[in-house]
């Protein structure tokens, strides 16, 4: 068994097809069943069931495809540092963002472009409960979340960003000034956006509704900022909003309303994999937080 079987078995697993697999890997798809059955005969127990056209592992696929991904992370890792030794910053730095995160992230793009021209960027989105799952599979290395992270993230480190405070959006033909009262809220129909897993926003602001005695008419449920914001300006309803999410989006056809009463408030904060290897780039990124919002990257836990 070699490293090149293991990224074999590894891409068919996720491709889960051996002719997706194949075409990802750039090769014919006979050599790369042969080489499936000879790492089945070499280990001396079958690792993959195929079922029409797509597989399923085994028991002992399961446990070779666990240890095989930690595995070649690890060398791939250590490739990555080794070729950095003594080198200028360069490479592909893999960001993960949740939609109402991404604020953040073209000025310091800005930045790294005109800084270290030799750095370019794969950007992932998608909601913290997914991009958590992209940094534990190493398809990113850092990633801007919305909190409360899941209970069990003690391999995370984190940089907690500063509070974000909700303000009202109501579509602009509404009669409202600038603010907004309880009693004015508890009658509009509101749209929220609720994590695909996990506890997030919309529990936030339920939450905060309740402890004023009042149950928010919720008329839409939708994990995509934009969508959203399209239902607002076309009078479906309004809706709560942290205030940064708003630097990403049109505001043609929408009205800001600050809350009185109700102060709602959402915590953000930069996360990457405790006791992992960082890149360069991925080092650079994260002190950009830092001079801004005076904390030290050597001081986050």
């Amino acid at each position: 068994m070699d490293i090149r079987q293991l990224r074999y078995f590894t891409t068919i697993v996720e491709e889960g097809q051996i002719t997706r697999a194949a075409k990802k890997l750039h090769m014919a798809q006979p050599p790369l069943s042969q080489q499936l059955k000879a790492l089945e005969e070499e280990l001396s127990t079958l690792l993959i069931v195929r079922n029409g056209k797509n597989i399923e592992l085994t028991a002992a696929g399961k446990v070779l495809y666990k240890r095989a991904t930690n595995l070649l992370s690890q060398i791939d890792e250590t490739i990555m540092e080794v070729k950095e030794v003594g080198e200028g910053l360069k490479g592909t730095l893999s960001i993960g963002s949740v939609k109402t995160c991404f604020s953040y992230l073209p000025e310091r793009i800005r930045f790294f472009r005109e800084k270290y021209s030799n750095v370019t960027f794969r950007l992932y989105e998608g909601d913290t409960y997914r991009l958590l799952q992209d940094l534990r599979n190493r398809h990113i290395e850092v990633a801007i979340v919305r909190l409360p992270l899941e209970a069990e993230s003690d391999d995370l480190s984190s940089l907690p960003l500063p509070p974000d405070h909700f303000v009202a959006v109501i579509p602009e033909t509404w009669n409202y000034e600038n603010t907004l009262r309880l009693d004015e809220l508890s009658s509009m129909p509101l749209m929220l956006l609720q994590r695909f897993k996990g506890v997030g926003q919309y529990e936030l602001v339920i939450e905060a509704c309740r402890k004023y005695h009042y149950e928010p008419n919720i008329v839409c449920q939708c994990s995509d900022a934009a969508m959203i914001m399209s239902l607002v300006r076309e009078g479906v309803g309004a809706s709560l909003l942290p205030r940064s999410v708003l630097h990403s989006f049109s505001m043609n056809g929408l009205k800001i309303l600050e809350l009185e009463e109700l102060s709602i408030q959402s915590d953000s904060a930069v996360i990457w994999l405790k006791d992992r290897y960082l890149s360069k780039g991925a080092i650079k990124f994260i002190e950009t937080f830092e001079s801004e919002y005076n904390l030290n990257i050597s001081q986050v836990e």
